[in-house]
C-alpha cells in the first residue's frame, strides 16, 4: 500500500468532518498547525483514522490518536505503522 500524503489527509478530513475556511486555502503550508486551530476535534481525527483504517490496512492505537496534534504528525503516525506492518509481512 502507497504512503498516506498530506493531501490525501487533508481530503479525507474534509470529507469526513467538512471544510474549515483555515483548511481551504489551496497551497497554504498547514501540515504544522495544530488540528484544534484548524477546526478538527478529536471524533473529527477519530473519524479519519477510521477512513485510514479502511483504505490503508493500519489501525492508530487510541493513545497514539490522543497524542497526534498536527496533520504532519499524523501522515507520520500512519506510515511509520504502514512500513511496520511490510515489514513484518516481509520478515
Amino acid at each position: 500500500m502507497s504512503e498516506l500524503t498530506l493531501s490525501r489527509l487533508v481530503d479525507i478530513l474534509r470529507e469526513c468532518a467538512g471544510e474549515d475556511e483555515a483548511v481551504a486555502a489551496e497551497g497554504q503550508d498547514i501540515g504544522d498547525v495544530e488540528l484544534e486551530y484548524l477546526g478538527y476535534d478529536s471524533l473529527a481525527v477519530m473519524e479519519a483514522a477510521s477512513r485510514v483504517k479502511r483504505e490503508y490496512g493500519v489501525e492508530l492505537p487510541d493513545d497514539a490518536l490522543a497524542e497526534i496534534r498536527t496533520l504532519n504528525r499524523f501522515v507520520g503516525a500512519v506510515n511509520e505503522a504502514l512500513a511496520s506492518a511490510a515489514a513484518q509481512r516481509s520478515a
